[in-house]
């Protein structure tokens, strides 16, 4: 498809403009590769690490059993999710030096970077050089995106095979009604890895269903009626081979979903209501339970989280996108591209708008909205350079310095949160400084490593030893697991501080504040994350500052 923004910079050297886009969008790839690579280490477990980790196990022994061991199919409720993440988070393990769990974060970088590649193409093919070059940086710059890719096991995967499908339903349209077999494999591929690492990789189906629809009602006007129902069974035809690669991939990455036909649709059932026991969650100044959380939740925390140039650039696409759909003069194939990329960024959370399901942990579990707002973020971006080149070339200067200034912004956000970007509020909501008191930043707890690995040095540094014949006991306000991972073997954890030695916790409003020694603390913005106090000889029924759920 002919791109809009091929020479949006007003420049004689065409060529050399498309060039140099793709140059510095491979210079993006690799400094993120090079920088992740550097500091993956850095970040903590969250409340899913260890139990991830435990689902990895029972699926590689299912698999090496001849499936002879059916503890995976029910083990929690983790086999109704895809392990594919696990399982190679898990084999890798065995054949690198590096401990399990920063295996998982090096694995969850890898597959961050393969989705910044793969959307840089997306947002290249849609709307140029300098389309994907905006998209690749809208999306590498945003902190709740990097965040997550390091140590979200579900949400960060899924949000990546999302963009593959969506490569793919693009192709599909430029190629309509004759795909190539390239774009029949990243179809099939694309619908594995998703509906295979979460069941809602189906919305998919809406966004072709209704995406399609003006390249379906501009075949009818121009084919008739049988031969556009001809070119359609073609189509489904020839993608039976890559929806049969999808089934595979599926089934290797979430083998319980094909243990029964039915199975998808109950694991659809079953994640439409909540399934865990209420707890509460702070959302604008308030305790909330979490099915309870208003239809707000989503549209507010979306404004306030995103990096401001994101939101200004991604609200203009859908605006322009739906101004364009009524254009007779407008390309279906392009009506049906952008619609789609509408749908993918804005339909779960019209849905979850109005459906009100249960809430919690801020955005994270809509991650994969995200990358199809910043390829429509990038898009806008390259058709108003491209307004500008034709018509008020004085003013490309200015949106440029503008663009690089909105990056600038979340670039410095991101380093001064290192390494819990995903907890990032913009300036909108006064940065995670003006958002402490209203919402919650460290839901995952992933502070409690920073907080571990200090705590051991003082205590290395003061030459302390625990008492006679038993190990440090430190009670802790937060995930246990990763808190014990992070401490290593001389530490007990537990919830008991009458007994503890240190107490640790986290800077949210379920964790109180103690008067007691700080021995560490971790902040950021001025914001505390974590503190390790020192408890021995106080006595502290409870760390908890509301009821335990």
């Amino acid at each position: 498809m002919t791109s809009i923004t091929t020479s949006a910079i007003d420049t004689p050297l065409r060529r050399s403009v498309e060039r140099t886009c793709d140059d510095l969008a491979m210079l993006v790839l690799a400094a993120v590769a090079v920088i992740a690579g550097l500091t993956f280490r850095d970040y903590g477990l969250g409340w899913d690490d260890y139990t991830h980790a435990e689902y990895a196990d029972l699926l590689l022994r299912m698999f090496g059993s001849g499936f002879k061991d059916t503890a995976a199919l029910s083990f929690a409720n983790l086999y109704m999710y895809g392990g594919g993440f696990d399982m190679v988070a898990a084999l890798l393990h065995k054949v690198i030096p590096l401990e399990l769990f920063e295996t998982r974060r090096l694995v969850g970088a890898v597959v961050g970077v393969i989705g910044l590649a793969v959307m840089w193409r997306l947002g290249r093919r849609i709307g140029g050089p300098l389309a994907g070059l905006a998209s690749l940086l809208l999306l590498a710059l945003c902190p709740i995106f990097y965040g997550h890719m390091f140590m979200n096991p579900k949400d960060a995967p899924f949000a990546v095979a999302m963009i593959v499908l969506m490569l793919g339903l693009v192709r599909l349209a430029e190629e309509y009604p004759q795909p190539s077999p390239r774009t029949i494999l990243i179809v099939g591929l694309g619908a594995g890895l998703s509906l295979g690492t979460r069941i809602l990789g189906g919305l998919a189906l809406v966004y072709a269903v209704i995406g399609f629809m003006p390249l379906f009602l501009e075949e009818l006007r121009s084919e008739g009626l049988r031969e556009s129902v001809r070119r359609f069974a073609h189509v489904v035809y020839v993608l039976l081979p890559g929806l049969v690669l999808g089934y595979l991939v599926m089934g290797l990455i979430w083998p319980w979903s094909i243990m029964e036909p039915g199975n998808p649709f109950e694991a659809l059932t079953y994640f439409s209501h909540f399934f865990e026991k209420p707890w509460k969650e702070m959302f604008d100044g308030a305790i909330v339970s979490v099915p309870d959380m208003p239809w707000s939740y989503l549209p507010t925390l979306f404004a306030l989280q995103l990096p401001e140039v994101m939101l200004v650039l991604t609200f203009g696409a859908v605006i322009g996108t739906l101004v364009m759909l009524p254009r007779r003069e407008v390309p279906a194939r392009r009506k049906t591209i952008l619609l789609m990329l509408t749908l993918a960024a804005t339909l779960p959370l019209a849905i979850a708008m109005v459906k009100r399901p249960a809430l919690y942990n801020g955005i994270r579990h809509f991650v994969f909205v995200i990358p199809p707002m910043a390829v429509l973020g990038g898009v806008a971006f390259g058709w108003a350079m491209e307004r500008l080149r034709a018509n008020h070339r004085t003013w490309q200067p200015v949106v440029l310095a503008t663009f690089c200034f909105g990056l600038a912004l979340s670039l410095a956000e991101m380093i001064r949160l290192h390494p819990y970007q995903y907890t990032h509020f913009n300036h909108i909501a006064g940065t995670v400084r003006g958002a402490d008191d209203r919402f919650m930043l460290d839901y995952w707890g992933l502070a409690l490593k920073q907080a571990s690995d200090e705590l051991r040095e003082q205590l290395v540094e003061r030459q302390e030893v625990p008492p006679r014949n038993r190990k440090w006991k430190v009670a802790v306000c937060g995930p246990q697991r990763p808190a014990q991972v992070a401490l290593g073997p001389d530490f007990t954890i537990g919830w008991d501080s009458n007994a503890a030695d240190f107490a640790m916790t986290l800077g949210e409003f379920y964790c109180k504040g103690l008067t007691a020694p700080v021995l560490v603390e971790i902040k950021r913005d001025d914001v505390v994350f974590a503190r390790v106090y020192d408890i021995r000889g106080s006595s502290i029924s409870s760390l908890l500052s509301i009821p335990a759920p």
